[in-house]
């Protein structure tokens, strides 16, 4: 198998624990060129600070993820229909599509880096990934967490070398020119 597979095989099976949270560096959630740490947040833990609205997570309240209650319905089929095209145009391989909807001043990866690893992908390997469970956590009129737990299916193209994973994953959103563009991902893996 070629380096690139084996250096995501490692990805996906490393190990690590299972709340580890990841700061991918990239907005396709695959194998990530750094890693950040955040912090989660607990049912335990109900009294929040305005430091904690800054900060990107979830709450499990009995294994159930609360939506954000004060999401305007318009803006929330906003922020779901841009999730949906930021999962649908990478598993359509439309590198246009997809770049649509992600940041040009994004604050978790960079653009041009992001292009550029979309389009080796696209070249290199049949990826899948779908989304579940997609919840708005946390909303203002600039920023949104979308949640959802994500599967990865991966073939290489060359050798039909094959990976899988999941994991639950916060998507934030930045509200620029009046669209909601992907600024940076967190992902768990299960």
């Amino acid at each position: 198998m070629t380096t690139i597979l084996a250096v995501l095989l490692l990805f996906l099976t490393a190990c690590s624990s299972s709340d580890e949270v990841v700061n991918t560096d990239s907005a396709t959630d695959l194998v990530p060129q750094g890693s950040q740490n955040i912090e989660t947040h607990s049912a335990d833990e109900s009294t929040a600070s305005s430091e904690q609205d800054d900060e990107v997570g979830f709450e499990l309240a009995g294994g159930v993820i609360e939506e954000a209650a004060n999401v305007p319905a318009e803006e929330k089929e906003a922020i779901v229909n841009a999730f949906r095209t930021y999962i649908e145009a990478f598993n359509n391989e439309d590198l246009d599509s997809y770049l649509s909807v992600i940041s040009k001043q994004p604050q978790g990866f960079s653009y041009e880096t992001e292009k550029q690893f979309v389009t080796d992908t696209f070249e290199q390997y049949d990826t899948k990934r779908s989304a579940e469970d997609i919840t708005i956590i946390k909303y203002n009129e600039q920023e949104a967490q979308l949640y959802s737990t994500i599967s990865i299916d991966l073939e290489q193209h060359s050798t039909g070398g094959k990976a899988t994973s999941s994991g639950r994953q916060v998507t934030v959103f930045a509200k620029e020119d009046g669209k909601w563009l992907v600024t940076s991902v967190y992902f768990i893996r299960d």
